[in-house]
C-alpha cells in the first residue's frame, strides 16, 4: 500500500536528520565551516545555490502530507485521518493529532521542529555578511527565515537561535516571544525593501517570494502577534495589517472568480506565492482506491468532520453537481460538487483522454459525499463490492470501513494530478485579514465578507460576528495551512469537536505543542511547555 511506503520514507529521512537538526547543526556542502578552515564561519560559497536549496527544502515541507500540514490541519476540525481496518493505523500517529493526545515523542512534532529550525539556521548563514550575497538573495533568505521562525513561535512559543559562528558545544539561546516577533518583523521589513515586485499577478516568478508575499506574511504575523505575546490586539498592528493589504492590492492582486480554477497552474489574480511542490498528496490521500485510475487510485485516508462540512450552504446530505459544476443541491461554489460521470474529452489544456473522457473528471471537487461515479456514469464500488458512498457518519477514529467520512478535494486530479504548483499565500486570505483587522479596531467587516461571499455564490450575511468571520475563513481557506492558527486566534482551538479526547477539551496547554524530547536533551536552555 502506498501509505506505508510514504510513512517509512518520511520516518527514515527524519531519523537520519534527528541528531543534527535538533541541535541546529547543518551539514552544508556549499558552506565553509570552522572545522574546514580553523578560522570560523567564512560564508556560503555559492549563496544563490544556497537560497535555491533552501527554497527546495521549504517546498518539500509544504508538499508533505505529514509534519507541517498535519500539525496545521489534522489537529483541527477540518481534517482527520481515521483508521480503516489496518490502513492508516500507524501506531496512532494520526489519531493522536486529531484527538489532541499527542506527546513530546510524537514523530511529526519532532520532524517539524527539526525542519523549521534547520531552515532558520541555513537562512542565517545566507544573511551573514561574510557570505557576501546579493541584496535580493539576502532579502529572500530573510523572508524564509521569518516564515520558518514564525511557525516555530506559533507552534511552540519558544524559539531557539544559534549564531552561525557557534559550534555544537554551544547551546542555542532561546528568544522570548517579544524578541522573536521583533526579529521576524525586522526580517520582513528588510524583505519588503529588498525583494522584487512581480511583473504581474499570476506569473511564473511567484515561486519565489516577492514584496507582496513579504507584506502578506507580515500582515499575518501582526494579526496573530497578540496571541504570541499574551496581550490584547494592538490597534496600531491592526491598522498596519489594513495598510499592508492595501499595498498588496495596489500591485494588482484581487479576488478571483472561479474558485477551483485558482488551484490550477494557469495564471490568476489571487495567487501571491506558490511553490513547486506536487499537489498529489492534497489529492490522493483522501480519495478511495477506486476513485480514479490515475496513479493507481487513491490512498483512502484523510476526511473531514460533518460539522465542518455543515459550515457551507446546501443540502447537508448531498453535494451533487452538473458536469460543469453547476450545483444541484443549493450549495455555494466553495463546497464543490460530485459529478455523476466523467466529462467528454475535448483536448482541453492539462487533460488526457481515457476512453473518450477526461481522465479523472469523474472525481468531484470540494467535499465528496454520497455515491461516487466512474467515468462512464456507473456507480463506483469499494473493494468488498459495496456502492462507494461516502458518509457523514463515522464510528470514531477507529473501526471505519472504506466508505466512512466526507473527502476533501481542492486540487483537481483531472488537471495533472502531480502538477508542481501548490499555493501558499493568496489574496483572499489577505482580504479576510483586512476584514478581521477592521473588526478588531471596532469597524464593521460585513461589506468585505459579503464581497467575497457574493463572488463565491453564497448568500450575503446581514452582520458579521467573530464566529461568522472564523467560519468564513474556514469556508474560503480549508486545507491551506490556516485552520489551527485561525481557531487559536478566535479562541476555538481547545473547544470540543467530534472525536477529540474529552480530557483535552478546554485544555489551554494544547494551544502549544510540546518541545520534542530530543530537543530538550540537546539544549538545556529549552523548558518544556506546560502540561507536558
Amino acid at each position: 500500500m502506498k501509505l506505508n511506503f510514504k510513512l517509512f520514507l518520511t520516518a527514515a529521512i527524519s531519523a537520519a536528520l534527528t541528531f543534527s537538526c535538533t541541535n541546529l547543526e547543518i551539514d552544508e556542502t556549499d558552506s565553509v565551516f570552522p572545522e574546514d578552515t580553523g578560522e570560523g564561519f567564512t560564508g556560503v560559497e555559492d549563496p544563490e545555490s544556497g537560497l535555491n536549496n533552501l527554497y527546495l527544502d521549504v517546498q518539500g515541507q509544504v508538499g508533505d502530507q505529514a509534519n507541517l500540514f498535519a500539525l496545521n490541519e489534522v489537529t483541527t476540525d477540518e481534517q482527520l485521518v481515521p483508521t480503516r481496518g489496518t490502513d492508516w493505523g500507524d501506531n496512532g500517529i494520526w489519531r493522536t493529532l486529531h484527538a489532541h493526545t499527542w506527546s513530546p515523542t510524537h514523530q511529526y512534532i519532532l520532524n517539524t521542529w527539526n525542519n523549521l529550525n534547520q531552515n532558520v539556521f541555513r537562512a542565517s548563514e545566507l544573511i551573514d555578511s561574510r557570505t557576501a550575497a546579493s541584496a535580493e538573495v539576502v532579502a529572500g533568505a530573510k523572508f524564509l527565515r521569518a516564515w520558518s521562525m514564525w511557525y516555530v513561535l506559533d507552534f511552540w512559543g519558544q524559539v531557539p537561535f544559534r549564531e552561525v559562528d557557534e559550534g555544537p558545544e554551544i547551546n542555542p539561546r532561546i528568544l522570548t516571544p517579544t524578541e522573536a516577533v521583533d526579529l521576524i518583523v525586522s526580517d520582513l521589513n528588510d524583505a519588503i525593501a529588498g525583494l522584487p515586485s512581480v511583473a504581474a499577478p499570476g506569473g511564473d516568478d511567484l515561486e519565489r517570494a516577492s514584496k507582496a508575499a513579504a507584506r502578506h506574511l507580515l500582515a499575518k504575523v501582526l494579526l496573530n502577534k497578540h496571541i504570541y505575546l499574551g496581550t490584547a490586539p494592538d490597534a496600531a498592528d491592526m491598522n498596519q495589517v489594513i495598510s499592508l493589504v492595501d499595498q498588496i492590492a495596489a500591485e494588482g492582486y484581487a479576488l478571483e472568480a472561479g474558485y477551483f480554477n485558482i488551484f490550477r497552474e494557469a495564471p490568476d489574480n489571487e495567487t501571491i506565492w506558490w511553490l513547486g511542490a506536487a499537489v498529489g498528496n492534497r489529492i490522493f490521500n483522501g480519495l478511495h482506491y477506486n476513485s480514479t485510475s490515475i496513479s493507481g487510485g487513491g490512498w483512502n485516508g484523510f476526511s473531514t468532520l460533518s460539522e465542518f462540512y455543515d459550515l457551507f450552504e446546501g443540502d447537508p446530505n448531498s453535494n451533487r453537481g452538473e458536469l460543469d459544476g453547476t450545483p444541484l443541491d443549493g450549495q455555494e461554489e466553495r463546497r464543490g460538487w460530485v459529478p455523476n460521470a466523467g466529462t467528454p474529452f475535448t483536448g482541453a489544456d492539462e487533460t488526457t483522454d481515457n476512453g473518450g473522457f477526461e481522465d479523472g473528471s469523474n472525481v468531484g471537487l470540494g467535499f465528496l459525499i454520497g455515491q461516487q461515479y466512474a467515468l462512464d456514469g456507473s456507480k463506483l464500488k469499494d473493494r468488498p463490492g459495496n456502492d462507494l458512498v461516502f458518509t457523514r457518519e463515522m464510528p470514531g477514529l477507529i473501526g471505519n470501513n472504506e466508505r466512512t467520512g466526507i473527502r476533501v478535494q481542492k486540487y483537481a486530479a483531472r488537471y495533472d494530478a502531480f502538477n508542481p504548483h501548490q499555493i501558499v499565500f493568496r489574496y483572499a486570505d489577505s482580504h479576510l485579514m483586512k476584514a478581521e483587522a477592521i473588526m478588531r479596531t471596532g469597524g464593521d467587516p460585513t461589506a468585505m465578507v459579503n464581497e467575497l461571499r457574493t463572488l463565491r455564490g453564497a448568500t450575503p450575511l446581514g452582520t458579521v460576528s467573530e464566529a461568522d468571520l472564523l467560519a468564513e475563513r474556514g469556508r474560503e481557506l480549508y486545507v491551506e495551512f490556516q485552520r489551527r492558527q485561525d481557531m487559536r486566534r478566535f479562541g476555538q482551538y481547545t473547544r470540543d469537536w467530534e472525536f477529540k479526547d474529552p480530557a483535552a477539551v478546554g485544555d489551554v496547554n494544547k494551544e502549544l505543542f510540546p518541545i520534542p524530547v530530543n530537543a530538550l536533551l540537546s539544549n538545556p536552555n529549552l523548558t518544556q511547555n506546560p502540561g507536558y
